[in-house]
């Protein structure tokens, strides 16, 4: 059989990069003003806010560290060995670990604030206290901390530090969620006590914070 044109090749191998970098989720637009709210909105909708101009903005100054954050997540990722299908436990666990010890040691100099800026944190904070001062506020906080009883300080949760073995990873209220801008696949919000972290789900690593966010 004759070999293929070369560049019949050359297209192949430009879709599969294409694929590739594709099925990775790009960081996430910024969230546009609007005076909505998530107890406005239908379940299914997503509603950050609500936001004027300037929180928009503000919010907006995360992207260029989620993006930073997620290029090195992704690199780091792709230089690990890949685990087989029949993976036990025991070999996904040190694969992990190998992940977090990459990710500790390329982030060696992060410092809170790095991705929750300091612009994006007082939206942040406003953003939570309205969703707690609600008539379901209460019920939302206990929700959380029901399942969360850990003392941040005592368990030195910090940027670059691995999540805690002994604190379960809290649910988080569709609420909370929906008034938080959207994250990638590779990071989520959780708390730890009453403090708000980015948690990078793949390498267990917490990429940035915000303390005391939840009312007392």
């Amino acid at each position: 059989m004759s070999a293929l044109p070369r560049s019949f090749v050359i297209c192949l191998a430009s879709a599969a990069i294409m694929s590739s970098a594709c099925s990775r989720e790009a960081p996430p637009a910024p969230p546009p003003a609007t005076s909505a709210s998530p107890a406005d909105a239908p379940s299914t909708q997503r509603v950050v806010g609500p936001l004027s101009n300037e929180d928009a903005q503000a919010l907006a100054t995360m992207n260029d560290g989620i993006k930073e954050y997620l290029a090195l997540h992704q690199k780091l990722e792709a230089s690990l060995p890949k685990l087989p299908k029949e993976a036990t436990p025991e070999q996904i666990d040190r694969n992990q670990r190998a992940f977090e010890k990459l990710v500790r040691s390329e982030r060696a100099a992060a410092k809170p604030g790095d991705i929750f800026t300091a612009q994006a944190r007082p939206v942040i904070r406003r953003l939570l206290a309205a969703v707690f001062a609600g008539p379901e506020g209460k019920q939302l906080k206990d929700s959380i901390m029901d399942e969360n009883v850990a003392d941040p300080i005592r368990l030195k949760v910090g940027v670059n530090s691995r999540y805690p073995d002994t604190v379960p990873l809290t649910s988080i209220p569709p609420e909370v969620l929906q008034t938080l801008p959207k994250l990638t696949e590779d990071l989520e919000y959780r708390f730890v006590g009453d403090w708000l972290i980015l948690l990078d789900t793949h390498a267990h690593v917490i990429a940035d914070y915000i303390p005391d966010v939840l009312p007392k």
